[in-house]
C-alpha cells in the first residue's frame, strides 16, 4: 500500500506542476491586453475634453498593470502565481473588478455540486443497470442500443435547446434560465428552494439523458466480454449458476465504469459549460466562460485551477478505491 501510494503521489505532482504551469501560460498567449478592455470600458463612460480623456486613460491603464503585475517580467509573474497558490489568493478578477476570484468560485460551487453530482452519480448507476440487463436480453438489446447510441451522441447542448422549447416554451410549465428568479434571494426557505428545484430541473434532465447512453453502452459491451471470457465459461462447467456468473461478470465489467466515473466527478468543479451557458446556469463553466470572453487572466487561471485540482483529486480516490475493490494490483504491488 505504501508503494502503491508514493508512486500515485509522485505521478499526481508531476502532473499538477505540469498542468498548473500550462494554466498560468495559457490565458497569456491569448491576443490582446485585458488591461484594455477594463480602461475601454472606463473610457467609454467618461466626460471630458479628448486630451484629458487621454491622460486618462494613461493613468488608469497604467495602474491596472501594476495592479494586476502585468508590468513586470514574465519569469516574476509565473513566480508570483506558484507563491499565490501556495498561500491561497487567486488574485482579483478583471472582469468583475474588484472582486476577489477565490471569492467568486466559491459562489459558483455549490450550485455546480448540486447540478451535476446528482445527474452524474444517477445516470452513472441507472446506465450501468440499464446495460447490464441489456447485454443478458437480446430482444431489449435490438431496442435500447440504437437508443443508447442516439442518445450518447445527442449534444449536450442541443439536447438543452430542444428541452427548453418544449417545455418553456410550448407548455410553458419550466422556467428557462438561471438557478431561481430573479425576484428571489437565496434562502433556505420553502420558496425559495421550491423555486430552485423547478429552475434544476431542465439542466439535470439535458446531462442526465445524454450520460445515460454512454454508461449503458460501455457497461452493455463489458458485460458481453466478460460472459465470453474463460473464467465464466470455466463457472458454468463447473455448475456454476448464471446468477452467479453474472454477479462476476458485473463485478469487472464495473472497474473501467468506475475510471470513466472519477473523470466525470473531479470535472464538476468546472461544470457543463455549454448546458451552463444554454441555461444560464451560475456555475463555474458559466464564469469560465465569461472570464474568457473578457480575458480575465485571474479568473481564467481560477477556474482552470480547480479543474485540475478536482479532477486529480477523483483520480487519487479512485486509485485507492481500486486497491480495494480490484485484487489484481494488491496483489501486483505485493509481489513487486
Amino acid at each position: 500500500m505504501k508503494k502503491y501510494l508514493t508512486r500515485k503521489i509522485i505521478i499526481y505532482l508531476i502532473t499538477f506542476f505540469i498542468a498548473a504551469s500550462l494554466d498560468w501560460a495559457i490565458p497569456r498567449l491569448m491576443p490582446g491586453n485585458p488591461v484594455s478592455l477594463i480602461v475601454s470600458r472606463f473610457a467609454q463612460a467618461s466626460s471630458g475634453s479628448a486630451s484629458q480623456a487621454s491622460l486618462v486613460t494613461k493613468q488608469m491603464f497604467d495602474y491596472f498593470m501594476q495592479a494586476f503585475q502585468l508590468n513586470i517580467p514574465w519569469w516574476e509573474q509565473y513566480a508570483l502565481f506558484w507563491r499565490n497558490i501556495f498561500t491561497g489568493n487567486l488574485g482579483i478578477s478583471m472582469y468583475l473588478y474588484p472582486e476577489p476570484v477565490i471569492n467568486i468560485i466559491l459562489s459558483a460551487v455549490p450550485y455546480d455540486i448540486l447540478f451535476l453530482l446528482p445527474s452524474i452519480l444517477l445516470s452513472f448507476w441507472v446506465g450501468n443497470r440499464i446495460g447490464a440487463w441489456a447485454a443478458r436480453s437480446k430482444k431489449a438489446d435490438n431496442i435500447l442500443l440504437p437508443t443508447f447510441y442516439i442518445l450518447t451522441s445527442v449534444p449536450y447542448f442541443w439536447l438543452g435547446i430542444l428541452l427548453v422549447w418544449i417545455f418553456g416554451t410550448l407548455l410553458r410549465v419550466l422556467p428557462m434560465s438561471g438557478a431561481f428568479s430573479y425576484s428571489m434571494t437565496p434562502s433556505f426557505t420553502f420558496a425559495f428552494i421550491f423555486d430552485y428545484l423547478k429552475h434544476w430541473i431542465l439542466p439535470f434532465l439535458s446531462l442526465f439523458i445524454v450520460s445515460l447512453g454512454g454508461w449503458a453502452i460501455g457497461m452493455r459491451n463489458m458485460i458481453i466480454y466478460e460472459l465470453e471470457s474463460n473464467y465464466s465459461r470455466y463457472m458454468g462447467s463447473l455448475g456454476a449458476s448464471q446468477r452467479l456468473i453474472r454477479k462476476y461478470s458485473y463485478r469487472n465489467a464495473i472497474l473501467p465504469q468506475v475510471t470513466g466515473l472519477a473523470l466525470q466527478l473531479g470535472t464538476i468543479v468546472a461544470g457543463a459549460i455549454t448546458t451552463e451557458i444554454v441555461f444560464s446556469y451560475p456555475g463555474i463553466g458559466y464564469i469560465l466562460f465569461e472570464g474568457i470572453m473578457n480575458k480575465d487572466y485571474p479568473l481564467i487561471q481560477g477556474c482552470f485551477l480547480f479543474i485540475i485540482v478536482g479532477v486529480l483529486l477523483a483520480n487519487f480516490v479512485i486509485d485507492i478505491l481500486y486497491m480495494f475493490i480490484d485484487p489484481r494490483v494488491r496483489i501486483a504491488y505485493t509481489e513487486g
